[in-house]
């Protein structure tokens, strides 16, 4: 781990307002739906060291505290955004998605091959990524590999809520159990986008190495995805217009008038917008607001579990976050995991967003009573 991300995050600005920023330059369209590519190995430490923002030391040993022998093989993806180290330590399989910037592709590596700096600095001087979706063969590659070694296996696979990936990995999944009828594979949508997926990877994995057996921990992650909640601003609407999240007039207007929104993901993993403020100050306020609304570390939650903050080149607002998060009851020394937001998530949403993730309140619960009665309907929980 580099000797930055080993520091505290609170340790600078402690007292600092939030950066008000400056606009991006609108950037030209991207593909809608975020992507795979073949590309897949076990998480390893980049070549040379990546600043990817400070973390706790508590956070450096993470993943090796939980990180113990079980009989399940996990695998992630890259649009979890991980922590390098973070998933290094894990020791799971993170398959990696990819994107094209400037006429060439890109594997979706962790930041090995490109820093957030140059990426987002290239989106800031007028520069986009597009991706497409995943075809099977990318995913069978990686699932035969698991079936050949035996281990029973869970992929946590990015939301379908933004993505259509999972359905090609089901499709994968279900040719390898063709050719391997004894092996168990199963492909969990985790319904949590950006580092929540992230959140969810790390208790996985935990819970693969208390005992859970594969079957067991697909069952848990099935639940516990609902526990995860995630609230986030934008620095501009240009990247959701160019994806058709919004019109484009809308996002002109937000501009003009300085409105950032405040948004999460809905109980599919898409994208919801909560609310509407007149600059970056109050949107990031919102964000420690559904913090203290939603988050149970001081109310018989487990303050152990982690809480990560997420950015795409936003560092200042990113320790601004973590500073106020510190100052609620139970925080002061709850791990927190700083990372930056993957290419593949970062062409959606653009330069200057920042994020909170943490385990609160079960999601479900907030479902007005109509949304209950159809979810019974559809025969979910």
């Amino acid at each position: 781990m580099s000797s930055s991300t080993q520091q505290e995050l609170s340790e600078k600005n402690h007292e600092a307002a939030p950066d008000e920023g400056a606009a991006p330059a609108s950037v030209p369209g991207a593909a809608d739906a975020p992507a795979a590519a073949a590309a897949s190995s076990p998480a390893a430490a980049p070549a040379q060291p990546v600043d990817n923002g400070p973390a706790t030391e508590e956070v450096a040993h993470l993943g090796k505290a939980y990180h113990r022998a079980s009989n399940v093989r996990i695998i992630v993806d890259s649009c979890a955004d991980f922590a390098p180290e973070v998933a290094e330590a894990l020791g799971v399989e993170v398959v990696s998605f990819s994107y094209v910037m400037g006429g060439e592709e890109h594997a979706d590596d962790l930041w090995r091959s490109m820093t957030p700096q140059e990426f987002y600095g290239r989106m800031r001087a007028g520069e986009y990524a597009t991706t497409s979706a995943v075809t099977p063969g990318h995913y069978l590659e990686v699932f035969e590999r698991a079936a050949q070694e035996g281990t029973p296996t869970v992929y946590l696979a990015f939301t379908r809520g933004l993505s259509s990936s999972v359905d090609t990995a089901r499709q994968a999944a279900d040719m390898v159990r063709q050719d391997h009828p004894d092996f168990e594979i199963y492909v969990v949508d985790n319904l949590c986008p950006s580092a929540a997926a992230e959140l969810l990877a790390i208790e996985a994995v935990h819970q693969a190495a208390s005992g859970l057996t594969a079957r067991e921990l697909v069952a848990w992650a099935e639940e516990a995805r609902y526990y995860i909640q995630g609230y986030f601003t934008l620095e501009s609407f240009d990247a959701l217009a160019r994806g058709g999240r919004i019109p484009p007039a809308a996002a002109q207007v937000g501009g003009k008038l300085d409105v950032k929104p405040e948004l999460s993901y809905d109980l599919n993993g898409a994208l919801t917008l909560r609310g509407l403020c007149r600059g970056r100050k109050k949107a990031l306020r919102a964000i420690i607001a559904d913090f203290k609304a939603n988050y149970l570390g001081a109310e018989g939650g487990d303050n152990r579990l982690p809480i990560g903050i997420v950015s795409t080149d936003a560092e200042k607002d990113a320790r601004w976050l973590a500073d106020q998060i510190r100052k609620e009851p139970g925080c002061s020394d709850v791990p927190i995991i700083y990372s930056s937001v993957s290419p593949v998530v970062g062409a959606h949403v653009g330069p200057g967003m920042v994020a909170v993730v943490f385990w609160g309140k079960d999601r479900r619960e907030a479902l007005s009573f109509t949304d209950r009665i159809a979810r019974r309907v559809r025969g979910e929980r």
